[in-house]
């Protein structure tokens, strides 16, 4: 039998309230995206993931953190922590909680993709020996990671996980929980891979507990153009993977 998440769905409860034609379509020029992603202890294969979802084997976590210069809404630098799962056959990344630069992108990418975001110090600094991103949240350093020896490469050879982002959905004047994807398209400029590394991360201030890193996988770094989407499909973190997908 496949294996599905084991995670009690009240840990996917609230999250921002999701209301579609609350966004634009954003067109982002020319965002800084550094990716790094490990592999996590076995013992987090389903602990971390709802009924809804598949685990990765092996598990992994995949960290992104994205500097976008240009918005309606500004500047912003947003952290992300996501656990590799499969809905159905598809791949994605859940998104339980991450962080942003400003509170005017929380409240704008919350409403109109669901993206549980809070506020936090968020950077993302490149070298010529190394790409570095560092979260700084309530004055604890929740995660700190890097690229290290950057080597051009194609955009074509980089690919991101679709999200499925912790949020709430309005269905009968009542606010339910939802599973919300979001799927950037990404018009690459450049790219880089190197060596992944992470010197800190805070699991549980992402939401992830459990979730230890033990080998790293990969690191790019990438600057893109990003049209942010028109949201489509929900998925019910209650059900089983076969019946949790929902359109909007």
């Amino acid at each position: 039998m496949p294996l599905v998440g084991t995670r009690s769905v009240s840990a996917f409860e609230g999250g921002p309230k999701v209301s579609p034609l609350a966004g634009e379509q954003w067109l982002l020029p020319g965002c800084g995206i550094l990716q790094v992603m490990y592999e996590i202890d076995a013992d987090a294969i389903t602990s971390l993931l709802p009924p809804a979802l598949h685990p990765t084997i092996p598990p992994t976590v995949v960290f992104t953190i994205t500097n976008v210069p240009e918005s309606p809404v500004g500047p912003f630098v947003m952290a992300e922590a996501k656990v590799g799962s499969r809905s159905g056959a598809r791949p994605r990344g859940l998104l339980v909680t991450g962080f942003v630069s400003t509170g005017a992108a929380a409240d704008a990418l919350g409403a109109a993709w669901g993206y549980p975001l809070r506020v936090a110090e968020v950077t993302l600094s490149k070298r010529y020996d190394r790409v570095s991103g560092r979260v700084v949240a309530s004055g604890s350093r929740v995660l700190d990671m890097a690229l290290m020896n950057p080597e051009p490469i194609s955009g074509n050879d980089i690919q991101y996980l679709a999200n499925l982002n912790v949020a709430q959905i309005e269905r009968d004047r009542t606010w339910i929980s939802r599973l919300v994807q979001s799927d950037p398209e990404f018009t690459f400029r450049s790219a880089d891979r190197g060596g992944p590394h992470l010197e800190a991360f805070e699991a549980g201030a992402f939401g992830l507990a459990g979730a230890i890193p033990v080998f790293p996988v990969s690191a790019s770094y990438a600057i893109a153009d990003i049209q942010m989407p028109e949201l489509r499909y929900v998925a019910d973190p209650a059900k089983s993977p076969i019946a949790a997908v929902e359109r909007l």
